[in-house]
């Protein structure tokens, strides 16, 4: 009689077991559908755009319920997009985005770290009231500072030039200068005074321990200050006056001629090269990316 209360019990725990697998398993592939649809949602204008590039610029806007697939597959769209416009070729373009964007990635770094060292290890006067003041200057539409710094780098003789795009990267970043200063709270502070016991400077532990420990955040800076720059629009429409000096993201816009007609064949081809730097970085990096925004440094 027990052994078949026994086998009754273990019958009863092996169903409740089954069900429950059961119901986890649909959960999961219910899951991973949603998640499968969401991504196509998502990546339908990208996948739209790169299969447009590939039809004549008659066939992309025929109908609005046509196939994403091209009828016709023509590369003709990127020869006639490197072919530029004004007697200046595409890659002239492409040259100037990555001069902007590395060197403004460059400055935005360096200088996002030194001011979030201070913040998050020096004592100074008043650091509550800036530290409240670059959270608020953070928050600003850039169309409100927009005319003041047209303004001002007009009587300095700097528009036209890539002066204006490069040169304010090199005085800090809000969100990167956060984004440190709290990775930066993160690592023990112990660190830096056993530096200090073996006569390291302020300098040198800097340079020595945080700068090392912060690489996450470091790398995470660079991907957020090269994709803004890589796509800066407003700032290059503003300050930039000559073809030869455009960056890519204005260049493209060039494509579309609201008097004629427009390009959008070659516009759609030269956008879909621009994403391969982008692309590239976000898969090369994404590791960094993760990791420097998900972890707060070391905990004691």
């Amino acid at each position: 009689m027990a052994r078949q209360k026994q086998f009754e019990y273990e019958g009863h725990y092996v169903d409740r077991t089954s069900k429950y697998r059961i119901k986890q398993t649909v959960l999961r592939v219910v899951y991973h559908l949603f998640t499968f649809v969401l991504a196509i949602v998502m990546l339908y204008p990208i996948i739209w755009m790169v299969f447009s590039s590939l039809k004549p610029t008659t066939e992309i806007f025929k109908t609005a319920a046509q196939l994403i697939l091209p009828g016709q597959t023509t590369f003709e769209n990127y020869v006639n997009g490197f072919r530029g416009f004004a007697g200046t070729s595409f890659s002239v373009f492409f040259k100037n985005s990555f001069i902007i964007s590395a060197l403004s990635t460059i400055g935005a770094v360096i200088s996002s770290a030194v001011v979030a060292y201070g913040f998050a290890r020096m004592n100074f006067k008043g650091k509550g009231f800036w530290f409240s003041c670059m959270l608020v200057a953070m928050m600003l539409p850039f169309q409100i500072i927009m005319i003041p710094q047209y303004l001002l780098f007009n009587t300095l003789g700097w528009v036209g030039t890539y002066l204006p795009l490069i040169l304010p990267q090199w005085f800090g970043q809000g969100f990167l200068i956060f984004l440190n200063v709290q990775f930066i709270r993160g690592i023990p502070y112990d660190l830096d005074e056993a530096a200090m016991i073996d006569g390291c400077s302020v300098y040198g532990i800097f340079l020595r321990i945080i700068i090392p420990l912060i690489v996450p955040s470091l790398v995470t800076s660079a991907i957020f200050s090269f994709m803004w720059r890589w796509d800066d629009f407003m700032s290059a429409l503003i300050f930039l006056n000559k073809p030869i000096t455009y960056p890519v993201a204005y260049a493209l816009k060039l494509f579309a001629d609201p008097s004629a007609s427009s390009d959008y064949g070659a516009m759609f081809a030269m956008s879909t090269l621009s994403l391969i730097p982008i692309f590239t970085i976000f898969l090369t990096m994404q590791r960094y990316l993760v990791e420097g925004i998900a972890s707060t440094g070391i905990k004691g």
